[in-house]
This record gives structure tokens, sequence and C-alpha cells, in this order.
């Protein structure tokens, strides 16, 4: 079912965060509660927030703002919120009540206005490091055990997986990014949004965890989404409840089909790593940058496959060719995170237009 037709009171398309708000407030104050009978099956929603490093959750912002205005219905209100990785920074503060409105300011380096986010003040260079791995430590590969589990398990682990384990262990620390989500939710706790899962891998065994989903292992919220956004080779891994985890996105870059049992109406996926149609750069580090874009995408639609055939309709959005001329080849460079940001709200409410094509269930 479209997000467009699900309410019998949309009347008429949705134009923007601010007339939906409106409009939300005019029925509170004048609808009287209707008859059991007549009270609509409401819509289960879910959103995936992918990763893609500095660039790939700031162009991720722009298809937020895009996606509010075409579908009419406000980030948070999803019933659950993946996060992988950047995604998992974009998934915490959404939880906690930050605006698409306030993560773009946020995300400008401007002063937030209002919000959770008030007066905090977050340089993206100092938290991240700068768009370059410090050098590594030269104690040899990260994770011997994740190599003996591969070999336990031949061709059953991703290839990100396994590489991962042979990257010698991070150096850059991304206690700040702990800062920022601990700034927005008590200090230990998890999300006040209950139904925000956060994607990691065990560096042990390359096994796939969602802290924040019934059964998994209990996390603060900051320590799961550091642990999710920890580049193998290039941050240091995170230590929570004995296990070391790292990047979610060693596993996949989107974790789509985490929901495929959720029950869940309608899912939006917001996928940093996904392109449907590619720029032609010029540099080799572009190229390669694209080809292996290329392969995540197949990935994704394999994933966006096994959420439809459960029975809900997926729209997916990834960076189109602008944007990607925007991004360029290193998704750490803080430098074009502007360009980056004003590209994806122009080119963002287009890219879910086409979604609506290819949204299908079954």
């Amino acid at each position: 079912m479209s997000a467009r037709r699900g309410n019998a009171d949309a009347i008429e398309p949705p134009v923007g965060r601010k007339a939906v708000a409106g409009r939300v407030s005019q029925r509170k104050a004048i609808d009287a509660p209707a008859p059991p009978q007549a009270i609509e099956k409401s819509v289960r929603r879910g959103l995936v927030l992918g990763g893609g490093g500095v660039l790939g959750g700031t162009w991720a912002v722009g298809a937020l703002a895009a996606l509010e205005s075409e579908y009419g219905f406000a980030a948070q209100d999803a019933d659950i919120i993946v996060g992988t990785s950047a995604g998992s920074v974009l998934a915490a503060l959404i939880g906690a009540g930050v605006t698409v409105d306030q993560l773009e300011h946020h995300y400008l380096d401007e002063e937030v206005p209002d919000g959770p986010l008030a007066g905090y003040v977050f340089d993206p260079v100092q938290a991240t490091g700068g768009p370059r791995p410090g050098l590594p430590r030269l104690v040899g590969p990260g994770s011997p055990k994740l190599i003996g589990a591969s070999l336990r398990r031949l061709g059953q682990l991703p290839a990100t997986a396994v590489l991962s384990a042979f990257l010698p262990e991070g150096t850059r620390s991304l206690e700040r990014v702990g800062h920022l989500v601990d700034a927005v939710t008590p200090i230990g706790h998890w999300s006040a949004h209950r139904g925000v899962w956060v994607v990691a891998m065990d560096y042990e065994d390359g096994k796939r965890v969602v802290f924040g989903r019934p059964g998994a292992p209990v996390a603060g919220l900051s320590e799961a989404v550091v642990a999710s956004c920890s580049i193998p080779g290039w941050f240091q891994p995170v230590t929570i409840g004995g296990h070391t985890y790292v990047d979610g996105g060693a596993v996949s870059a989107t974790s789509v089909d985490v929901l495929a049992h959720a029950g869940l109406d309608e899912v939006y996926v917001v996928a940093p790593m996904v392109s449907f149609a590619m720029d032609r750069p010029s540099s080799i580090g572009a190229r390669l940058e694209r080809r292996w874009r290329a392969e995540v995408t197949k990935t994704a639609l394999a994933e966006v496959a096994l959420v439809r055939s459960a029975g809900a309709t997926v729209r997916i959005v990834g960076p189109g060719p602008e944007d990607l001329a925007a991004i360029g080849a290193n998704l750490m460079d803080d430098t074009r995170r502007r360009f980056v940001l004003e590209t994806s709200l122009r080119t963002s409410h287009d890219a879910w237009r086409t979604a609506d094509e290819y949204a299908t269930a079954g």
C-alpha cells in the first residue's frame, strides 16, 4: 500500500513537513474519536539508513528531507529505524527526537536553533580524525579469530568480513561520536525510540549483530553506534559485553534484510552506497569506488527482494550521477559536505519518485 494513499484523511498530496504538522494539529483539535469499527489499521513502516562514511551520511540527510516531503510522515515516526555505520548516527539522533530540519543545520556546521542538539558544538574532522586513516598497529591482522572462523565457514562470510580480519587494527578513535549520541540519550541507556536498531559485526566470528532488536546483546546506544561506525583498519574496534565489534558495513552496507520478518507494511531505504545510475569519473580512485558500489547495489537489491517477498512494499534510493560527482572518491572527505547536502536536497525528490515505480510487494 502506498504511503501517499494510505491515510483516509490525506486528501491532498503532502507538501512538506510544516504543512503535515499543521494538518495533524488541526485534526487533533477538531476530530472526534472514531468508533472502533471505523478506525483504519495503521501502516507499520520501517526506515533503513545505510552506511557510507561522512559524505554518505550527509547525502542521507537530503534524502530524508525529500522523503518527509514526498510521503508526508516524519522519519522518527517509523516503527523501526535500522542504522548501519554512518546511518547508525542518524538513527540515534532521529530516535532522540532530532528533526530532519535540525539535522540539516547540524550537518552544515550551523548552530541548531532548537531541539536536542541546540547549542551542541560538533566538529566532524575532530570526531573522525580527518579524511585519511592513521598509521595502523603493526602487530599483524586485526582479528586472527575471524580468520579462523572464515576458514571453518568457507564461502559463508561476505568477502568484506573476511578482508576486515586481515586488516591491521585501526588506531583512530570515535569517542567524540559517542559523546554526540550521549548528548541526546542518557549515558548507558538505549534510545527513547524503542524501534531503533543498530547493526555491527562481531569481530571474532563475522556474525551480524543488531543491537536494540529483541534478543540482541545489551548495550548502551552510544557504544553500539561507535561499534557500528568502526571501519576495520581505520578505527579502533569496540568491546561490548566481552565481545569485540566493528563496522556493520563489513557484513552489509544496508542490512535491509533484518526487517524481513518484522511485520512491516512499508520499508523506506536510504542507501548512500547504492546507485542505480553512475557518473563517469576520471580518477582511478573514483572508478574503483564506482565498481565496488555496483557490487553493493546488487547485494542491497537481493536484500530488498527478501523483504518484499515477506509482503512489504519497499522503496530504495541512492546517490545518482550528480550526487556521485559531488561526493567524489573519498567518502570521508569532510570538505565536500555542504556541496553534497545541497545536491542531495535538490536531487532526492526525483529519486523517491523513481523508487515509487519499482515499489512492489511480493
